[in-house]
């Protein structure tokens, strides 16, 4: 590792697990002080536990956001500051055969922690910034929210959403020298997929999961297999002063899917 984030505090939400660990591990491991929070006890404590003093778990339920703002307020108060700050807590969603079966019964869960969430994170890590010189905030959104399709419209529709207020947000904070970019993750595997299976689905997640996978692969240009790890090295550009005139972008990481449909060659014989 290369410590390029030494000095700096990033707040993450959904540190716990999938994703969110693994930013949690390469922020640390960059030399960032860490406050997480998930709602996953026994995960974060453990995460925390392995990291070390440089990382500090707090139970968070981002559907209240009054605790986004308690990580927000204990990085400060713990570490004397906040310069990163990585909006990546997010559901799925339950996927129905058809949307005329989805009765909408998520709909306002999904939206409060997949976009409210993301908009008091990115005001209450702004709040501590413009008073302090700046810095950088990372949304989480997903290429569901680039690319149309099929199932999980309430997803796709609040990843959607965190796309244009990423955008919004960051012309505005640009004047504080505030920094706002999203991260679309496609292709990578972690529970979010399975999680998303309808209730008559949970017999057989796993055949579930690997139709979509498949489908995924038949989709994506390039055939390695993306990892949480692609996702954090992206978001530790986005953290440090290598994107120092970067901000309001939205940045897949994909292998390419939401580039375009593969083109199936034959090779001459």
């Amino acid at each position: 590792m290369s410590s390029e984030l030494d000095g700096k505090v990033a707040v993450i939400t959904g540190g716990a697990g999938g994703l969110g660990a693994g930013l949690v591990r390469r922020f640390a491991a960059e030399g960032a002080k860490v406050v997480f929070g998930d709602v996953d006890e026994r995960g974060g404590a453990a995460l925390a536990a392995e990291i070390g003093p440089n990382a500090v778990f707090l139970r968070t339920d981002v559907t209240d956001i009054e605790q986004i703002g308690a990580l927000v307020d204990t990085a400060v108060q713990r570490f004397g500051g906040l310069h990163v700050m990585v909006n990546n807590a997010g559901v799925s969603g339950t996927m129905h055969r058809r949307f005329l079966d989805d009765d909408l019964a998520d709909f306002d869960t999904v939206m409060r922690i997949n976009l409210r969430a993301v908009m008091a994170g990115t005001r209450d890590a702004a709040r501590h910034m413009v008073e302090h010189g700046g810095g950088s905030i990372i949304n989480l959104t997903s290429i569901g929210g680039i690319q149309a399709g099929g199932g999980v419209q309430t997803y796709r529709a609040s990843k959607a959403a965190v796309i244009q207020f990423t955008k919004s947000v960051a012309i505005e904070l640009a004047y504080y020298e505030i920094r706002v970019n999203a991260i679309a993750p496609g292709n990578i595997r972690t529970a979010i997929v399975a999680k998303s299976a309808s209730a008559e689905d949970r017999g057989r997640v796993a055949e579930f999961e690997e139709k979509i996978r498949e489908q995924m692969r038949q989709d994506r240009p390039l055939k390695r297999e993306g990892t949480v790890d692609d996702v954090a090295e992206a978001a530790l550009y986005f953290a440090t002063d290598r994107s120092r005139y970067v901000t309001g972008t939205v940045l897949p990481i994909d292998g390419g899917t939401v580039a375009g449909k593969v083109i199936v060659r034959k090779e001459k014989t």
